[in-house]
């Protein structure tokens, strides 16, 4: 309740600032009510574009070249007509659909045009109306216990001065009261000890934080992410819950599962020869192929990292921004402490880590940059979050994701074969085919039927539709989707 108020109040301070005038070329498309294949996906124009694009860029996973002047609301379209029901919208980053008025008119305005044009070195530069941008934009929906917001470029660059934020904190805390020594300003112009101490940041096995340098040492996901680049070799990874399913007949063995891997966690903090200063953990295991983990699960690792004075980091880069039915989904859990930080990126458009002043640094310059984020991307994430609130898209990303699953759970009793272990939450929601090869078939074959996902992990199907997805686009999705298994069961299990 007090975060409506908080958010309605913005709202209105920002229509204030907009007069009310309604930008000039706003997209008058309206959403199609069902899919149009023109073409196979990828059609020729797609791949004479990617032919042009692979003479300057490397596009070996592109998937099909888009057209995002026809792109509007659910539906993605690309360069040879087709026109798809996008679940997967951008790898995730897409909130409130493609060429959505609120953002487009917070794209035109006069605002924007001045953060374009003159991009300000943020942290020593700011401009006079920099901190209600801040509030608008990010801490009307800030976590509960952080109450200070680190701006940054990407989700990666969150998570690596994030860990930068709990290593400053942790050499602060042993240092104590006294001053830095000449030994240590000495030592790490050699990248050396004391200086540049041996200090840790954990992650668990499965988890996926980034690709740049620090992140890439706890991304734990592929090892193609991480070959032939040097890593910190003392950061240790803990196991992350391998959950079966469905979930109401396998508690007991989850539970287990849950309590070895708590411990273990506990046995590491506790052990290794390396002080570890923050524990990372990501609500589902986005890229490790949505892995899941219960909220008692979750307590229990903030329990073990207070109880070992090590910091708890929450990446919600993929979760963050409503997607499983609360706005951040660590609030399901019930935590009676708060994480120490938590990170975000994607369907904010916007990147950032939330965190007490207490991970200040103790002197200026520390965790810094030229830019310390972008006031265009923040305009963008304002007008987000005005349209999350005022649209009330988080209650319905609870709505239609129960209807989804709903639907989902007969379908993996029927086709048995192609789909199973249905889960997740909201609408980020997932299930898992037998193999890699029948999960590739299964994603072009929807592609064709009109329908743009993607995969995560090893096996898994995942949803990441907007939240502005409904009952009839799921309608759509569903049509299309059993159209799909029908074809699969018949071709690979054929009925004498």
């Amino acid at each position: 309740m007090i975060r409506a108020i908080r958010g309605a109040s913005a709202a209105a301070r920002v229509a204030r600032r907009a007069g009310g005038v309604q930008a000039r070329g706003v997209s008058d498309l309206a959403e199609p009510s069902e899919p149009h294949v023109a073409t196979a996906v990828p059609g020729p124009q797609s791949a004479r574009v990617l032919q042009e694009l692979g003479q300057l860029q490397d596009t070996r996973a592109a998937v099909f070249a888009a057209d995002y002047d026809k792109s509007v609301g659910n539906y993605i379209a690309d360069v040879d007509g087709n026109v798809l029901l996008d679940m997967y919208c951008q790898i995730a980053s897409i909130p409130v659909g493609y060429n959505n008025p609120r953002v487009l008119r917070a794209a035109q305005g006069p605002e924007m045009a001045r953060a374009l044009a003159n991009r300000p070195a943020l942290g020593v530069f700011p401009p006079r109306d920099w901190a209600g941008v801040l509030r608008d934009a990010f801490m009307r929906v800030a976590p509960r216990g952080l109450d200070m917001v680190f701006t940054t470029a990407h989700g990666s660059d969150a998570n690596e001065l994030a860990y930068k934020a709990a290593l400053m904190h942790h050499a602060r805390t042993c240092r104590g009261a006294r001053a830095v020594s000449e030994r240590e300003l000495a030592s790490v112009m050699d990248n050396q000890a004391p200086g540049a101490p041996d200090v840790a940041i954990l992650s668990f096995s499965r988890g996926f934080h980034g690709r740049t340098f620090g992140a890439l040492s706890t991304t734990r996901s592929k090892a193609l992410h991480k070959l032939d680049i040097p890593a910190f070799a003392s950061w240790p990874r803990a196991p992350f819950p391998q959950l079966r399913y469905p979930l109401d007949k396998h508690a007991g063995a989850n539970a287990q599962e849950e309590k070895r891997c708590v411990e273990a966690l506990e046995r590491i903090l506790r052990t290794h020869p390396v002080p570890v200063a923050a524990v990372i953990v990501e609500p589902v295991q986005s890229e490790g192929g949505d892995r899941h983990a219960s909220a008692e699960f979750f307590r229990a690792v903030r329990s073990v990292t207070s109880e070992c004075g090590v910091l708890m980091i929450v990446d919600e880069v993929q979760t963050g921004c409503g997607a499983t039915g609360s706005f951040w989904a660590h609030e399901q859990w019930g935590l009676q402490a708060p994480p120490d930080m938590v990170t975000f990126s994607k369907k904010m458009q916007a990147a950032g880590f939330y965190h007490t002043r207490a991970l200040v640094p103790d002197q200026a310059y520390r965790n810094f940059n030229t830019w310390l984020g972008d006031p265009p991307r923040a305009l963008i994430a304002r007008a987000i979050v005005d349209e999350v609130l005022g649209q009330g898209l988080v209650a319905q990303v609870r709505a239609t994701g129960a209807y989804l699953l709903s639907h989902l759970q007969p379908l993996a009793i029927r086709y048995h074969r192609l789909v199973q272990n249905v889960r997740g939450a909201g609408t980020f929601l997932a299930f898992d085919c037998p193999t890699a090869e029948l999960r590739a078939e299964l994603l072009h074959l929807l592609r064709q039927e009109g329908v743009n996902m993607g995969g995560s992990g090893e096996l898994a199907v995942r949803f990441r539709p907007m939240l502005t997805l409904a009952k009839p686009h799921v309608n759509v999705f569903l049509t299309r989707l059993e159209s799909v298994l029908n074809k699969m069961d018949q071709k690979h299990w054929p009925r004498a």
